[in-house]
């Protein structure tokens, strides 16, 4: 016997105006369903103030409190396709005697078709941040992106997307997203094609896997370094662990600042080491400040004992959370170049919303883009998702370097 599959994902209304919304999730366990859902939540652009989850390994009960931007008004539709989303992250579902119940078998879906949106626009100030604000709104995800500036002042866009809702190439998807787009571009816009692309074309179109060793030391350095524009002295990030309160389990006590996506963070790291939580609480205090605890244990299903395990573990815990993403100013002969770089996932999923947020900040600062890649590189023992955004020659020396990353770094982090 298994569950109703609506009641897999029940999202309540908030107790009061302007408090926060009630998630559950109660389905089958699997290693790394905390790290997808949060995922998904980072996706839709909420803030998780608080979090209850426990498992028995076959099974698991998730709590998130969850609150939407005050600028944002969420409609039945919009909260109705994040249960969607969530619910197509929990273990899969069968049908027995005609009623939907939840199982723990899982089957490894096949890659999603990626498609070729090419936009031939005038160029202004956040025409990307528009265009790439529209593809979130329809569920289109970037893959790569190819952005250049022509001398006559036109913009080519190349976007490598694939269809959350797996409706392209259908002829009401396209016209559904050419008409978004004209919405935000009006006259800017030009010309709009989408068309389906091969393996071939996509591998083509990757950035290359070498990068210059300047890049790699300004964003990637071997140790934190308080220097650097995304890490501030005050912003410090505690991580203890103790096996003298659990037989069976290692306790993880965490406690830092809160930034966008932080439950995120935490689990994409424990997912990628293959720690399964056995319990955990997640809670957001005065002034921002975050505490969790969590109850962990190995694959095997011992606690982490090994002092260099432990060690490995929590150095990469606090990494992650002083440093989700690098970002840096760079000069390139005459040129300005931002870089922005987050890990990808074990499973191959970079994090979310990125190239939105980097392009929204530059919108705010008024800053023109005049071109832009996106591109994974191995880097170390890593895979990582580099974002490199030539700024326009006029735009970038009027602005200070210091205010660009930081806004942009303050954009990423959600303190914006």
């Amino acid at each position: 016997m298994g569950m109703l599959k609506n009641d897999v994902v029940i999202i309540r209304p908030p107790e009061k105006d302007g408090g926060p919304r009630v998630i559950t999730v109660n389905c089958p366990d699997k290693t790394g369903l905390g790290c997808d859902l949060c995922r998904i939540l980072l996706i839709f652009g909420l803030s998780i103030v608080r979090g209850d989850m426990s498992t028995d390994g076959k099974w698991c009960y998730i709590v998130f409190w969850v609150v939407t931007k005050s600028s944002e008004k969420w409609g039945s539709s919009r909260w109705e396709l994040l249960k969607k989303r969530m619910m197509d992250a929990c273990p899969s579902c069968h049908s027995a005697s005609g009623i939907s119940y939840y199982c723990s078998e899982l089957q490894s879906p096949k890659p999603p078709d990626v498609f070729l949106l090419k936009l031939c626009c005038y160029d202004r100030i956040g025409l990307l941040h528009d265009v790439t604000g529209v593809l979130c709104k329809l569920e289109l995800i970037i893959k790569k992106v190819k952005v250049s500036t022509t001398p006559d002042g036109r913009v080519i866009d190349l976007f490598f997307i694939t269809d959350t809702r797996e409706l392209l190439p259908s002829r009401d998807r396209q016209e559904e997203t050419y008409k978004a787009i004209r919405e935000v571009l009006w006259d800017s816009l030009i010309s709009c094609e989408i068309e389906k692309v091969g393996s071939q074309i996509t591998a083509c179109s990757q950035a290359s896997s070498f990068l210059p060793s300047v890049i790699t030391e300004d964003i990637f350095p071997l140790e934190i370094s308080n220097e650097l524009p995304s890490v501030s002295l005050a912003n410090s990030v505690s991580v203890c662990m103790d096996n003298s309160l659990s037989p069976a389990h290692t306790l993880v006590q965490i406690v830092c600042q809160d930034h966008k996506g932080l439950l995120y963070d935490i689990m994409r790291t424990l997912k990628d080491y293959n720690i399964q939580i056995s319990y955990g609480r997640f809670s957001v205090l005065q002034r921002g400040k975050c505490e969790i605890d969590l109850f962990i244990m190995q694959a095997d299903g011992k606690k982490i004992v090994d002092p260099n395990k432990q060690n490995a573990l929590s150095s990469r815990l606090r990494m992650e959370l002083l440093q989700p993403l690098r970002v840096a100013l760079v000069s390139r002969g005459p040129d300005t170049e931002l870089l922005v770089a987050n890990p990808v996932e074990l499973s191959g999923k970079g994090r979310p919303l990125v190239f939105h947020d980097i392009t929204r900040a530059l919108k705010m600062l008024d800053t023109c883009i005049f071109s832009a890649e996106i591109g994974r590189h191995m880097i170390g023992d890593r895979e990582w998702e580099v974002y490199r955004v030539l700024l326009d020659e006029g735009d970038s020396f009027l602005i200070p370097r210091a205010k660009i990353a930081g806004g942009v770094w303050n954009m990423l982090m959600g303190w914006e």
